[in-house]
């Protein structure tokens, strides 16, 4: 399989976000600016990743009995490892974030792409896979904190764009991210062929 074709996957025809509307317990939750949304995607992507390359090393190896447990366990323990280093290195998006850290265990964009994809194919192709449903995850969480953040506040990564008393409190807030969302999607839709 062409290695650049899985990677465009995730990034266009298969966006984990857009396309498949999976992962949403992130997406709406961590999105109240970019920064949360690419740090989240970032974190996400690196699970991804390393998870997918595992997964597809040890594929022969595990059983079919405790091929999904030993899944959860791989994944597990990158989470664990993010947690460490985002607790040590950047603690103050760790606080922001989160449960939502230890929820990568079981999004289901994870454990999904090591079911679907790493468990049927090569290491390389399996990081391919992860790196682009990562990316395209980041990029769909960052342009839907972006939005939020502008739309709520007038500043985007902390550079002010406008006034914030012309923000609107609501795009900050939990109900702003479904129709922010929305509106995107049904934007990405209306690209597609009928």
């Amino acid at each position: 399989m062409n290695n650049i074709k899985v990677f465009l996957n995730g990034l266009i025809k298969e966006n984990p976000t857009f396309v498949l509307m999976l992962g949403m317990c992130p997406t709406l939750g961590t999105t109240s600016s970019a920064i949360n949304g690419m740090s989240m995607g970032l974190a996400t992507m690196f699970v991804l990743i390393c998870s997918n390359t595992v997964i597809s090393l040890l594929k022969n190896l595990i059983p079919d009995m405790v091929r999904i447990p030993s899944f959860i366990v791989v994944i597990a323990s990158f989470v664990t490892l993010l947690q460490m280093v985002m607790q040590a290195y950047v603690p103050g998006l760790y606080t922001t974030l989160g449960i939502f850290i230890p929820l990568i265990v079981v999004n289901c964009i994870v454990l999904g792409r090591a079911e679907a994809f790493a468990a049927k194919n090569t290491p390389v192709a399996s990081f391919f896979d992860g790196l682009g449903m990562g990316l395209g995850f980041t990029i769909a969480l960052t342009l839907l904190g972006a939005l939020r953040e502008i739309l709520g506040t007038g500043k985007i990564f902390g550079m002010t764009l406008f006034p914030e008393n012309y923000g609107m409190l609501m795009f900050v807030l939990a109900p702003g991210a479904f129709i922010v969302l929305g509106f995107l999607i049904a934007f990405i839709n209306s690209f597609k062929k009928v």
